[in-house]
């Protein structure tokens, strides 16, 4: 099959799949995107979207390689080889409730399922390396929708000194920035990240960086408090029971992570099972209840969002847009309204985006950015020493 690059370019837009597994590990977010134009004059039409969740065991394996505590390379092979189907699987599906068939599909970005992030260097066998894996083959995506695939974005910033995250702060700049206000974006996700827009700024101007714990910790307690039956804390309705215990808080707060100066990054490898097993702990010594701990760790996200922004942020915005699956947490929201009374917190709902969709359409766009040559990297965020075309081909 022949693809003719340069006439895909010259299009005047273009049907781009963005496709994303994020932290929590639940499932696949797929959304069809109609773009035109690149950089500045990018313009964003999503067109649809469609969630489609992992299998229990699915999950369960995903998370435990994520963990480092399961598999080898047959191991990552598999899981490679079947997200990448599942992938390709989601995005025929999202054709087809689009209805549009696949090969009107132009092109397609795809992050994959990190299972492994370290940004911080380390020594391996005389050598210090940094680096990142993120998994979910798009040669098979490529192969199903017969069109090029874009991939792996993160190791692209990485080579050139950077962390490899955030990487939405890119697209956040494109479509969110405002020329009379200072604009944060909090996404939470597994982990939580803020994108702080000020007012008529410039891309170098752009501060990002993840707060810390989004849902992730909140996430485990909750499987541990229902025995497994539920994965996450539908509409904060769990933590709204409990009592946040302000010795926990405390001991939660002098985590280190927060208050490191940006650029920074984090994930699974450090507020994954570890970390749950020393706040059970704490908890356990101190007589505090399971719920009680759901209840101090929601307070704790919101807390921890509100402590970045406060001290990484050069003004204070007017507003924090949130997205992600926290935004459907009334409990979450109604802490971080009361962590920064001064700030309009609101979702990417209430002001006409979709909080599902959003991780998925910033790889739809930095995919079509890689399409152009376009630097889609924000070098003062991850700290690369220079901007750099992050993704990589499936023709």
């Amino acid at each position: 099959m022949y693809h003719d690059i340069p006439a895909l370019k010259a299009k005047p837009s273009r049907l781009v799949i963005g496709l994303m597994s994020g932290t929590s590990a639940d499932g696949i977010d797929a959304v069809l995107t109609e773009i035109s134009g690149y950089g500045t004059d990018i313009r964003v039409t999503q067109l649809d979207f469609l969630f489609t969740p992992f299998e229990p065991a699915m999950r369960e394996r995903i998370l435990q390689v994520a963990e480092g505590i399961f598999g080898g390379s047959g191991e990552i092979c598999r899981l490679n080889t079947l997200l990448g189907r599942l992938c390709a699987d989601a995005s025929l599906a999202l054709c087809r409730k689009a209805g549009i068939p696949p090969e009107d599909i132009d092109l397609a970005g795809s992050h994959g399922q990190t299972v492994w992030h370290m940004p911080a260097a380390e020594d391996y066998l005389g050598y210090s390396i940094r680096g990142t894996l993120q998994i979910g083959e798009y040669a098979m995506i490529a192969e199903a929708l017969g069109c090029p695939v874009i991939g792996d974005f993160r190791v692209r910033d990485m080579a050139a000194g950077g962390s490899g995250a955030p990487l939405v702060p890119y697209t956040e700049y494109l479509l969110y920035r405002s020329k009379t206000q200072t604009v944060a974006l909090q996404n939470i996700g597994g982990i939580g990240n803020i994108t702080i827009l000020p007012k008529d700024c410039t891309l170098s101007q752009v501060i990002a960086f993840d707060t810390g714990p989004g849902n992730m910790v909140m996430d485990a307690l909750v499987g541990k408090l229902t025995d497994g039956r539920a994965s996450y804390d539908d509409g904060g309705q769990l933590a709204r029971t409990g009592m946040v215990q302000q010795e926990l808080l405390t001991y939660l707060l002098q985590d280190p992570y927060l208050a490191k100066y940006p650029p920074k990054t984090t994930g699974r490898e450090y507020y994954g099972a570890d970390y749950v097993k020393r706040l059970l702990d704490f908890a356990e010594t101190h007589n505090i209840s399971l719920i009680d701990a759901l209840a101090t760790a929601t307070r704790f996200t919101a807390e921890s969002i509100a402590m970045g922004l406060k001290s990484f942020s050069p003004v204070p915005p007017e507003s924090l847009i949130v997205g992600g699956g926290g935004s459907r947490n009334p409990t979450l929201l109604a802490h971080l309204q009361e962590c920064l009374p001064d700030c309009a917190v609101k979702t990417n709902e209430s002001i006409g985006y979709d909080s599902d969709a959003k991780e998925a359409i910033a790889f739809a766009i930095l995919a079509n950015e890689a399409l152009f040559g376009m630097a889609n990297n924000v070098p003062s965020v991850t700290g690369a020493s220079h901007p750099v075309v992050m993704g990589k081909l499936s023709l």
